[in-house]
C-alpha cells in the first residue's frame, strides 16, 4: 500500500492572531507551496529525514545561519508527535487498528518560518496519511485539534487552531473560536467560503525575514493570560475585523476588504512590537497602492490589489527590498 498526501501553504487573511485567543479568522490555503508525504507498509515503523532535518552544512557560517533562522529541530519530531496523538485518539476511543507498521517520508517547499504554516502542513499531511493507512476517519472538525495538541502540548510550540483548520479543510474558511464552544468540544465553528468571493489577492515573502512564530505567541500567551486590557481589547477587535470580512464577502462587497486588511495590520502594529524589516514589507506594498498585513507572524504578507498595473507595481516595489511576490492559487 502506497499512500500519498499533501497539505498546502496557508495565509491568514483576516483576524489573526486571534485564533489562539477565542477570536475569529478568515484564512485560505493555496497550492503554490506544499508539504508532501509518502507512507507505505514496512516491517518496522520508521521516519525518514528530509532536507529540513539538516545535519550537514557547507561551512560554519551556514550552520550559524541555519540555527539562527530555524533552530535545532526539523520535521521528524512533528511526524512522531502526530503519530502519538493519533494512536492515543484511537486507543481512547477503543478503535482497533490493523496490526501493521509504516515508513513515512516527506518533502516541503513551503518557505520556512515566514508565516505560511510549513510545520503545520507537515502535521496535517501526516494525520491525513495515518487515517488512510489505518482506515480511521477522524471527524473533520476535530482533526485540526489533534494537530494543535501535537504541536502545542507534545512539542511546546505556542500556536492556534487556524493553520491546522485551513490545511485540513482547504479552500477558504471563516473560523469562529468562541470560548464556550472550544472549551466544551475542543474545536471551533468552521464555515467554508467560496474562493470566488475573494478579491484579487497576492502573497509576498522573504526567507531572510523569518521569525519563529512560537516565540511571538509565547509572549502573547503570557499577556493574554494576565488579562492585559489592551490585549483583550485587541483580540476582540481582530475577531470583529474577521467577522466584518466574512459578512462583506457573502454580501459581494469586495471593495470593503482592503480597508479591513490594513486595519488588521495597523492594530497589530499598534499593540505589538512589529520588527522594522517586516513592517517595511507592508509599507512597500501600501506605497504601491495595495493593502497589506502579515500572513502569519512575520516574513510574509498578504493583501489585495486592484488590477494588473497595480500588481506589477507591487511586484517591483517588493522586489526592491528582496521579496518574492505571487498570486495564490486557492486550492
Amino acid at each position: 500500500m502506497l499512500i500519498y498526501t499533501k497539505s498546502y501553504a496557508r495565509a491568514g487573511f483576516l483576524g489573526n492572531p486571534s485564533d489562539g485567543y477565542f477570536g475569529k479568522t478568515v484564512s485560505f490555503a493555496f497550492r503554490n507551496f506544499a508539504a508532501e508525504l509518502t507512507m507505505y507498509e514496512t516491517p518496522e515503523l520508521g521516519f525518514v529525514p528530509s532536507d529540513v532535518d539538516d545535519s550537514t552544512f557547507n561551512s560554519p557560517e551556514d550552520l550559524l545561519k541555519e540555527l539562527h533562522l530555524f533552530g535545532y529541530y526539523g520535521g521528524i519530531r512533528l511526524l512522531k508527535a502526530i503519530s502519538k496523538l493519533f494512536f492515543l485518539y484511537c486507543r481512547d476511543r477503543k478503535i482497533e487498528l490493523p496490526k501493521k507498521n509504516f515508513t513515512v517520508r516527506y518533502t516541503s517547499n513551503i518557505p520556512r518560518l515566514v508565516g505560511l504554516s510549513g510545520s503545520s502542513a507537515i502535521c496535517t499531511a501526516m494525520l491525513k496519511a495515518l487515517q488512510q493507512f489505518y482506515g480511521v476517519e477522524v471527524p473533520l472538525e476535530y482533526a485540526p485539534t489533534i494537530c494543535l495538541e501535537a504541536e502545542r502540548d507534545e512539542l511546546g510550540i505556542q500556536c492556534g487552531l487556524q493553520d491546522r483548520v485551513i490545511q485540513m479543510y482547504g479552500g477558504c474558511v471563516f473560523m469562529d473560536f468562541e470560548k464556550t464552544l472550544v472549551e466544551s468540544t475542543g474545536h471551533g465553528r468552521y464555515e467554508r467560503l467560496d474562493p470566488a468571493l475573494l478579491p484579487n489577492l497576492y502573497v509576498a515573502y522573504d526567507p531572510n525575514r523569518a521569525e519563529v512564530s512560537g516565540k511571538y505567541h509565547k509572549k502573547l500567551r503570557v499577556l493574554f493570560e494576565e488579562k492585559k486590557p489592551d490585549i483583550l481589547a485587541a483580540m476582540s477587535e481582530f475577531a470583529d475585523i474577521a467577522q466584518q470580512g466574512r459578512d462583506a464577502l457573502l454580501a459581494g462587497r469586495k471593495d470593503a476588504l482592503p480597508a479591513l486588511v490594513n486595519a488588521n495590520f495597523d492594530l497589530r502594529d499598534r499593540i505589538f512590537n512589529v520588527a522594522p524589516a517586516n513592517r517595511a514589507m507592508v509599507m512597500a506594498a501600501r506605497a504601491a497602492g495595495a493593502s497589506a498585513k502579515f500572513a502569519g507572524s512575520g516574513g510574509a504578507i498578504v493583501g489585495t490589489y486592484e488590477d494588473e498595473a497595480q500588481y506589477n507595481r507591487l511586484v517591483d516595489a517588493l522586489a526592491a527590498i528582496g521579496c518574492t511576490t505571487l498570486k495564490p492559487e486557492i486550492c
